[in-house]
């Protein structure tokens, strides 16, 4: 599901092509600073896109 974060709540999705939608940055870490991703070349998007996020049990 879509939805945006605005002043005003939208009781149901938005679509992909409305207006009132902004597109949103994603930044990463690498090698220790930030950078978007849409500045990422085509290989290194794709290694982004598969990366897998886990939670490690806390030690005791």
């Amino acid at each position: 599901m879509l939805f945006t974060a605005s002043p005003t709540a939208h009781p149901l999705p938005l679509a992909a092509d409305d207006p009132r939608r902004t597109r949103c940055e994603i930044w990463t870490r690498v090698m220790g600073y930030h950078r978007p991703v849409s500045s990422f070349n085509t290989g290194k998007q794709g290694e982004f896109h598969q990366r897998q996020f886990f939670r490690e049990p806390a030690a005791r």
